[in-house]
């Protein structure tokens, strides 16, 4: 049993959070709490960037954040001790920062069947977390 879970998911992707959050709620300790975190990726480029529209980052957390309260809501109304985070930046250094700020002692995600077109555009993330995390990472497949 785990006292604090992080469970980063794409809210856009129900494969990232459809079987992870009973897993999480089953390993969640009496009293233990459970981080959802979305994370809004960073465009990486400063020349990309200039092509969005003015306040983009600042709305697209608003509606990320609103998005992950609703799921929490409708997917866990009976779990007392959820919290909803929503990052910006690079996805498994956002996950991993995000784990340290609020103590987990366990990461878990979803990992999606592997896409080679993706895998070579922006690469495995759960790979990413697994790989650079100091804490445990379980990867639902």
């Amino acid at each position: 049993m785990f006292k604090t879970i992080l469970l980063p998911v794409d809210i856009q992707h129900e494969i990232s959070w459809r079987e992870a959050l009973p897993k999480a709620v089953a390993l969640l300790a009496p009293g233990g709490t459970l981080h959802v975190l979305g994370v809004v990726h960073d465009v990486g480029s400063a020349w990309v960037a200039s092509y969005l529209p003015s306040g983009y980052e600042k709305r697209a957390l608003n509606e990320m954040k609103s998005q992950l309260n609703a799921l929490v809501a409708r997917e866990l109304p009976d779990l007392p001790n959820v919290a909803t985070h929503v990052g910006y930046g690079h996805v498994a250094e956002t996950i991993i920062e995000n784990a340290a700020k609020v103590g987990a002692d366990l990461i878990l995600m979803s990992s999606q069947r592997p896409d080679e077109m993706r895998t070579f555009r922006i690469g495995s993330q759960g790979d990413k977390v697994v790989r650079h995390s100091p804490i445990s990472v379980l990867v639902l497949r």
